[in-house]
């Protein structure tokens, strides 16, 4: 399991015209579903998210959780984080989860992170075309791998 995360003073999804999720300050979270993805992936990437410390204390130092700043979360479904551009030049998804289970992770994965957190927690809609507008706070922008487990 994949999550760029960014740091945003807003953001917000919009599908077939329609606004579908919208926050102020906290993070964007793209997550991208593999197809050997399952619920410990899920544990490390929201023990993660909550924990991090990427948002500004008083003396301007990345030194608050997401919580501390009374922050929220936007999770937009992204298989795309999956890509292969190993041949050719057009990406191969193969290594993404398939539809069905990605959706199930996906939404467990919300789930948890909403439970565990008790902050505001929007979504997108999986997989649907989606419009995204965001500012980048910072700009900072990670990327998290629950197969690069560090705690």
């Amino acid at each position: 399991m994949r999550a760029l995360i960014q740091r945003v003073s807003h953001a917000s999804v919009t599908v077939d015209n329609v606004e579908v999720g919208k926050i102020k300050l906290g993070l964007l979270v793209f997550l991208g579903i593999s197809s050997d993805d399952s619920y410990s992936d899920i544990d490390y990437l929201v023990h993660k998210l909550k924990n991090l410390r990427i948002f500004n204390d008083a003396s301007g130092r990345m030194n608050l959780s997401i919580s501390e700043v009374n922050g929220s979360f936007l999770v937009i479904s992204q298989f795309t984080l999956f890509a292969s551009t190993k041949k050719g030049n057009r990406p191969s998804f193969v290594r993404a989860g398939e539809p069905e289970k990605a959706a199930q992770l996906f939404n467990d994965f919300v789930s948890m992170l909403e439970s565990s957190s008790n902050l505001q927690v929007e979504t997108g809609r999986f997989g649907e075309d989606m419009q995204v507008d965001l500012s980048n706070s910072g700009p900072v922008t990670i990327i998290l791998d629950s197969k690069l487990k560090e705690y």
